[in-house]
């Protein structure tokens, strides 16, 4: 296959605008994978951590269809902008969803007027109302494929899709769209506008997310061993953010008689463990130091367990990166699975 501009290293397409930006370079930096930009009118970056990666900065909306057509390689975008312009079938498969940012509600909004459409079985029954009066109910919206397949997924049949780029809330007030669908985080620009939202109207809730055109990486070692780095330390780093490291300080005559005591203590800990060492120090020569990965959300629990237990000097840090022994992503990379 004679792609052009093809290369064997690895392309990976970031959001160059808005706040997917932001959150993107933040996240990408967090996860150790800094990108390093010449300046914000360069549209091509590295990687320190993956060297000879290419990064690319493009639109939002253009990143699935340049991962679709093999322009890029890999790239990270709004689950639901992936959804609507996905082809089926097509390339590009979800590698790993819900980044952590990026967080958005694709809705539905109606006229605050409307007080006798509070569900979306009301909005099918009024649907039904228009046709029987040969009309349609219009909805302006940037995503008329997942719209559609929503509303006919809930029974509501007879409507018009109007495509808008421009600021849906107007549309109502100006007559071309009866209703709008649009990405609401708090609603307060739709109530602004005199619209409100309907229980089942929310048509998806979408995070960031990574996709990849699997068939252009798997195929050239190179660019999958740039990849696999890649995607393991994002991975890694979602992971850990689960859990840190708690360290105490207990005696006891050794190390079993140690774990004996936290294993009937009932003390928490997020993954198998604990680690028990010596400590060496002139005060005491049966000081032993306990290493457990705790979950965040057990954490105090954890800490007044150790209290009740005699552990001393409890301190917690941070993780980086929490690997497991096998990489869900790269499995899911190699075996072509589809999100």
């Amino acid at each position: 296959m004679n792609i052009p501009g093809k290369t064997e290293n690895l392309r990976i397409a970031v959001p160059s605008e808005g706040a997917l930006y932001d959150s993107t370079m933040s996240f990408l930096k967090s996860s150790g994978l800094e990108i390093r930009r010449l300046n914000a009118r360069s549209y091509e970056a590295s990687i320190s951590a993956i060297p000879d990666a290419i990064v690319h900065f493009q639109r939002s909306g253009d990143i699935p269809q340049k991962i679709e057509e093999a322009s890029a390689d890999i790239g990270i975008v709004g689950y639901d902008r992936y959804l609507e312009t996905k082809k089926n079938p097509g390339s590009s498969s979800v590698i790993i969803n819900n980044l952590g940012f990026g967080h958005a509600q694709l809705v539905l909004g109606l006229p605050d007027t409307w007080v006798d459409i509070a569900d979306i079985k009301d909005l099918a029954n009024l649907a039904l109302e228009f046709k029987n009066k040969g009309k349609s109910i219009k909805i302006a919206t940037k995503y008329p494929v997942l719209v559609e397949k929503h509303l006919t997924k809930n029974s509501v049949f007879h409507f018009e899709l109007v495509q808008s780029s421009g600021a849906l809330e107007a549309a109502p007030s100006m007559g071309y769209a009866d209703i709008i669908a649009d990405i609401s985080s708090t609603g307060t620009t739709m109530r602004e506008n005199r619209l409100k939202t309907i229980s089942g109207g929310a048509v998806i809730k979408s995070q960031a997310c990574v996709i990849a055109n699997r068939e252009m990486i798997v195929t050239e070692d190179v660019k999958l061993n740039q990849c696999i780095s890649f995607l393991e330390r994002i991975e890694a780093h979602l992971r850990s953010n689960k859990y840190c490291t708690l360290t105490a300080n207990m005696t006891g005559e050794n190390p079993e008689q140690i774990a004996s005591i936290i294993s009937k203590g009932n003390v928490k800990d997020g993954l198998k463990g604990p680690t028990i060492s010596k400590v060496y120090n002139t005060m005491s020569s049966d000081l032993y130091a306990v290493t457990m990965i705790i979950s965040k959300e057990n954490l105090i629990e954890a800490v007044s367990s150790m209290r009740k237990i005699g552990a001393q000097t409890i301190s917690v840090h941070k993780l980086d990166y929490l690997f497991n022994q096998e990489s869900d992503s790269i499995k899911t990379l190699l075996e072509k699975s589809e999100t």
